[in-house]
C-alpha cells in the first residue's frame, strides 16, 4: 500500500469524476449482450441473454427515458453530474441504444439462428415453409388466430388508434378494387397467444414462426374484397413509469389503481419499426404517434426479442445450464417439516448465515415462516413485502398463520415498480384473511428485507428474525443471488421491532443495535466507516474497504470513497449494473478498482466490508448505494457478527476479485472490458459454478457425516 497522502485526501476533488448513470446502465446491459455472444455458453441460455437484454432496453425506455424526457419537456431537467446536459444525454443515449439493438439483431442473425438450426431448433419465415405445412398453418390460423383478431381501419370515420405500450402490431396499407383508394389499417398481434407458432409437421425437429408473419401472410382473410398491398410490423413504447402524490392521495390504494389504468395511456418514447417499412407507412406512424426522429429504431425482422424467452424456454436439458440443486444450509439440514423446536433451537444456538440460490430459499426462509404459521407456541409474525410469487408459499403462510388466531402484520410495498397490480392482489387477500395490511410511510418506499417471529417459549417472548437482501420471492430465489440472516440475537430481535413499530404506527425511535436504516443512518453510518479507514491509513494502520451492490451512484458515496483512495486505502468495488464512480484516475481513484460479474444467476446481494485493523466490521441488507434507496426508500443494513460468517464473506469478496476468476473490469475512461481468458488463454473461473460446486461438496459432506 502506498503511503497516506493527507493533503489530497482533502483536496477539492474534481469536476470531471462522475460518470453518467443512464449511459453506464447501457454499458450493464451490453454486458448481457455480451453474455448472449459468448459460444462457450450454453446455446438456450444465450437465447434467453437476447431476451433478457430486450426486456431490460424495454423498462429502461420505459422509466429513465420516459423521465428524462417528461423532465425536458416540463423544463425541469437539469444538466447531471457528469457535466452532459439533458438533451447531450437524450442525444447520447439514441445513438448508443441504436448501436445496441442493431447488434443484437445481428447476434440473431448470424450467430445464434445458424447454432439453433444445427441443434435442430429453426426460426423460420413463411417463405421457408413448404404448401402442406403452410396449409396445416392456414387451418391453425383459422381455427385459433383469427376470431381474437380486430382489424382497426383508419379513415374520416375511424380516427387512428390507441397502440398500446409494448404491443406488436402490423401497420397494412390496403386498396380497395371498385374506387382504386388506399386506406390504412392497424392489426394487433395478440399477446394471449405464444409469440412463436410450432410447425407440427416437422418431426426430426422443431420449426418455430413468429406469429406475426402467420398474421402477414393471412391478412387477406381479415380484409375480404381489399387488395393488401403493404404490411410492416412495428411496437411502441410508452411512459409507463408511476406518478402517485401521496399527500393529495386520502387512499393510496385507489389513487395507485387509477395511476395503473392512466400508465396503458402514457406518451410514447420509442417507436420500433421493419427495416425495410414502407416510407409512407413510417411517416404515418411517426406523425400519428408524434415521436421524434431520434426515437424511431429500424430493425431487422423480429422486432421485440422479448418473445425469445419461449424459444430458451424449450426443453432441451443438453442446451442449458447442468442443473443446480439448491443445498440445504448444513444447520437446517434434517429438520423434519412438524419439527417446530428443532428448527427454532437451530436458530438459537447460533446465527445462519444463507447464500442463495446455492443454499435452499424453501429449506430455510419458506421453511422459517411455514414453521411460524404451524407452530402454536408462535403469537405474531411481521413481515415486509416487496415483490413475491404470483402463487406464492409466503404470502399462503401468512394467510394460514392469521386464520390460526397469530397476530399476523405485513408491510405490503404496493408502489414496487411493474408488480403493482400483482401486489394490490395480494393486498386485499391477505386483509380478507385477517392479516393486518399497511403501506408504510407516505413518501417513501419499503424496500428492506425483514421478517419477525415471535415466539413465547417458557413463559418468556423470543424474537427470531430474517434479515435478507432479496425479495420473499422463492421462484426469484432459485434465479437471484442474495443473502440472509436468520437469528435470535436479542439486538436484532429490539432492532426489528422499533422498526417495524415505526412502519405501523406513529413511533418515532431511530436508534439501532445492529442495524443500519434508510433514510437516516445507512449513509452516514457507511461514510463513517469509510472515514475510520482513512484515518487508521493516515496513521499507517491496515485498512481496506469491499463494497458488493447491484448499483453505485451516490455523490457523497462515492466522493468518499474517493478521499478513502487519497488516503491510500485500497478500496474494492464489485458491481453489477450502474457505477458512476471512475476507477484508476490518478491522484484521485488509483486504489479504486471495479469489477463486474453476469451469469447464470443475477448477482443482487448487498455486502459492505471494512478492514478495521484486523476486526472486519461487515454488513449485508437491502440497499444499494443510490439516492432513491438512501433518501427515499426505507432500508435495512444488519452487521455480521459471527467470526465465521465474516471469513465466509471476506473470502466471497477476495475471490471475486481474484485475477484468476472470470469479470468484466472498468477503466478511468468509462469504459468495460472482459476478462475470461488468462495470458495463455485458458479459461479463467466462473465464480458462480465454483460457488455451486462448493454447495455440492457441502452436500456431500453433510450426507457422509450422516
Amino acid at each position: 500500500m502506498s503511503s497516506p497522502q493527507t493533503p489530497a485526501a482533502t483536496d477539492k476533488l474534481p469536476a470531471d469524476r462522475f460518470l453518467d448513470r443512464e449511459l453506464s446502465w447501457l454499458d450493464f446491459n451490453e454486458r448481457v449482450l455480451q453474455l448472449a455472444e459468448d459460444p462457450s455458453l450454453a446455446l438456450l441460455e444465450r437465447v434467453n441473454f437476447l431476451a433478457i437484454f430486450a426486456s431490460n432496453l424495454d423498462e429502461f425506455f420505459m422509466v429513465r427515458v420516459a423521465g428524462l424526457k417528461r423532465r425536458i419537456a416540463t423544463g425541469l431537467a437539469v444538466t447531471g453530474v457528469s457535466g452532459l446536459t439533458p438533451l447531450e444525454l437524450l442525444s447520447a443515449i439514441s445513438e448508443k441504444a441504436h448501436r445496441l439493438l442493431a447488434r443484437q439483431s445481428e447476434i440473431l442473425h448470424t450467430s445464434i439462428a445458424p447454432a439453433l438450426a444445427s441443434a435442430g431448433i429453426h426460426l423460420v419465415r413463411w417463405t421457408d415453409l413448404d404448401e402442406a405445412e403452410q396449409s396445416a398453418l392456414r387451418t391453425y390460423f383459422a381455427q385459433s388466430v383469427f376470431p381474437i383478431l380486430t382489424p382497426l381501419a383508419v379513415d374520416p370515420a375511424h380516427p387512428f388508434p390507441y397502440i398500446s405500450g409494448l404491443s406488436l402490431n402490423l401497420a397494412v396499407i390496403v386498396r380497395n378494387p371498385k374506387t382504386s383508394k388506399q386506406e390504412f389499417a392497424r392489426v394487433k398481434v395478440p399477446q394471449s397467444l405464444p409469440r412463436f407458432v410450432r410447425v407440427r409437421s416437422r418431426t426430426d425437429s422443431e420449426t418455430y414462426l413468429p406469429l406475426e408473419e402467420l398474421l402477414t401472410a393471412q391478412l387477406g382473410t381479415l380484409f375480404p374484397g381489399m387488395n393488401v398491398e403493404k404490411s410492416s410490423t412495428f411496437r411502441v413504447t410508452r411512459n409507463e413509469d408511476l406518478e402517485v402524490d401521496e399527500d393529495e392521495a386520502e387512499n393510496l390504494l385507489q389513487a395507485l389503481e387509477t395511476e395503473l389504468l392512466r400508465r396503458r395511456f402514457g406518451p410514447p418514447v420509442r417507436l420500433e419499426v421493419d427495416r425495410d417499412i414502407d416510407p409512407a407507412i413510417r411517416d404515418l406512424l411517426v406523425t400519428e404517434l408524434g415521436v421524434q426522429e431520434g426515437d424511431v429504431y429500424e430493425l431487422p425482422s423480429p422486432i421485440d426479442m422479448t418473445g425469445l424467452f419461449q424459444i430458451s424456454g424449450i426443453n432441451r436439458p443438453e442446451l442449458h445450464y447442468p442443473v443446480a440443486v439448491p443445498v440445504t444450509n448444513r444447520y437446517l439440514a434434517n429438520i423434519e417439516p412438524y419439527e417446530h423446536n428443532e428448527f427454532f433451537a437451530a436458530i438459537r444456538k447460533q446465527d445462519i448465515l444463507l447464500h442463495h440460490p446455492y443454499e435452499s430459499f424453501a429449506t430455510s426462509v419458506q421453511a422459517f415462516l411455514e414453521h411460524a404459521a404451524a407452530d402454536p407456541h408462535v403469537l405474531a409474525i411481521k413481515q415486509t413485502l416487496y415483490r413475491t410469487s404470483g402463487d406464492s408459499p409466503i404470502v399462503q403462510s401468512l394467510i394460514d398463520a392469521a386464520e390460526a388466531g397469530k397476530q399476523v402484520l405485513a408491510l405490503v410495498e404496493i408502489k414496487a415498480r411493474f408488480d403493482e397490480a400483482n401486489n394490490i392482489t395480494w393486498a386485499r387477500k391477505l386483509e380478507r384473511a385477517g392479516v393486518h395490511v399497511v403501506y408504510g410511510l407516505v413518501g417513501l418506499k419499503t424496500h428492506c428485507k425483514l421478517l419477525m417471529i415471535i415466539r413465547e417459549e417458557d413463559g418468556t417472548l423470543v424474537r427470531y428474525a430474517h434479515v435478507g437482501t432479496g425479495n420473499y420471492n422463492p421462484k426469484t430465489a432459485r434465479l437471484y443471488e442474495d443473502l440472509g440472516l436468520l437469528t435470535a440475537d436479542q439486538q436484532v430481535g429490539d432492532d426489528l421491532g422499533r422498526l417495524f413499530n415505526q412502519l405501523s404506527g406513529y413511533a418515532v425511535e431511530t436508534d439501532f443495535h445492529r442495524l443500519l436504516v434508510a433514510p437516516k443512518s445507512i449513509r452516514s453510518g457507511l461514510i463513517a466507516l469509510i472515514d475510520k479507514e482513512i484515518a487508521a491509513a493516515q496513521a499507517g494502520q491496515p485498512a481496506g474497504i469491499s463494497f458488493k451492490m447491484n448499483s453505485l451512484v451516490d455523490e457523497r458515496i462515492i466522493d468518499a470513497l474517493y478521499r478513502a483512495s487519497r488516503a491510500g486505502v485500497p478500496v474494492r468495488i464489485w458491481v453489477r449494473g450502474i457505477c458512476a464512480l471512475r476507477p484508476g484516475v490518478p491522484g484521485l481513484s488509483e486504489h479504486i478498482t471495479v469489477r463486474s460479474v453476469l451469469g447464470r444467476y443475477l448477482e443482487h446481494s448487498r455486502i459492505f466490508w471494512f478492514r478495521n485493523g484486523d476486526d472486519p466490521i461487515v454488513y449485508i441488507g437491502s440497499a444499494d448505494m443510490m439516492h432513491r434507496n438512501l433518501d427515499r426508500r426505507v432500508e435495512a443494513l444488519v452487521r455480521i457478527v459471527d467470526p465465521h460468517q465474516i471469513t465466509e464473506l471476506t473470502e466471497l469478496l477476495e475471490r471475486a476479485h481474484s485475477p484468476e476468476v472470470a469479470t468484466w473490469q472498468l477503466d478511468s475512461s468509462g469504459a468495460w472490458s472482459q476478462h475470461r481468458t488468462d495470458a495463455d488463454g485458458a479459461p479463467l473461473v466462473d465464480i458462480q459454478q465454483e460457488l455451486i460446486a462448493l454447495a455440492e461438496t457441502r452436500k456431500h459432506l453433510q450426507a457422509k457425516a450422516k
